[in-house]
């Protein structure tokens, strides 16, 4: 189950942030509205739920940004200031953002209705919005970095062997032929020769072994350098495959190539490696 999810996963977290964002504008339309009805405002009804689904569409639109200022400013040990600072920095054009697209898509709402829509004092808003969407931003990124966790348990991470189990003969640290994986508490080893293809992923080197994928934290520069030569090649700026598994070089019209693995898998390679490559 785990493997069919991972194959379509940018489909499944796509479909996971749009159910978020829209169940909870419907749960926030719908407390809006009994809260309008208890205090007896003249609002009608459709008004709480153009308000709650503007918010939500805008933030929902707003989660690759936020992914992708992520990978920019990640949260590690040695750079977590550097990423607070990013971060809360962050937070103002993501609140201007949301709150002019959120007010926009109100009036056009309103204006297809025959009414008008009132934000009421720029200023003063603004800062309330801000407040509301400090905390979104901070819960979003917590779930962000909670989900890497989980896929991180479910899926194993691979790590470099920093010395030799007991009974198992030490390979030299500089290119190891083994990687240590812990996966669910368990631990087993994965041999180099076995990876078919490394591939950069946000902050970690993902390594396809035999149609599962483990994460690697690491850049491809790093563990390009402790890789055999005579095996792994640079075909990309996000791609190491191993030649052994490489079965075809597709010429490209642009310059370009794509290679196709012996397991079927497709990797671009490009100009700037092709030749290094032949």
């Amino acid at each position: 189950m785990l493997d069919r999810y991972l194959r379509h996963r940018r489909i499944w977290e796509i479909a996971l942030w749009t159910t978020w964002w829209l169940l909870d504008a419907g749960f926030n339309s719908a407390v809006v509205i009994m809260d309008i009805e208890r205090r007896d405002l003249q609002f009608d009804w459709w008004e709480p739920v153009v308000w709650e689904y503007s918010s939500a569409l805008l933030l929902l639109a707003l989660v690759p940004a936020q992914l992708a200022f992520d990978r920019r400013f990640p949260f590690h040990a040695e750079t977590w200031r550097r990423a607070v600072v990013g971060h809360l920095l962050a937070t103002v054009p993501y609140s201007l953002l949301h709150v002019v697209g959120m007010v926009g898509l109100r009036h056009v709402a309103y204006s297809a209705a025959g009414s008008e829509y009132d934000f009421g004092n720029w200023p003063k808003e603004l800062f309330y919005e801000y407040l509301k969407d400090v905390r979104t931003y901070a819960g979003t990124l917590l779930a962000i970095y909670l989900y890497r966790l989980l896929l991180l348990r479910l899926r194993g991470e691979a790590r470099l062997l920093t010395a030799p189990d007991p009974g198992l003969s030490a390979d030299p640290l500089e290119r190891p032929s083994r990687f240590l994986v812990r996966k669910l508490g368990a631990e087993f080893l994965v041999a180099a020769h076995d990876i078919e293809f490394l591939e950069a992923a946000e902050n970690y080197v993902n390594l396809h072994v035999r149609g599962r994928v483990y994460p690697l934290r690491s850049t491809m520069t790093a563990i390009q350098e402790r890789l055999d030569p005579a095996r792994f090649v640079r075909v990309h700026r996000r791609y190491i495959v191993n030649l052994d598994v490489l079965d075809q070089i597709e010429p490209l019209d642009t310059g370009d190539a794509r290679l196709l693995l012996k397991n079927g898998s497709r990797i671009p390679c490009s100009r700037r490696y092709r030749s290094a490559l032949r």
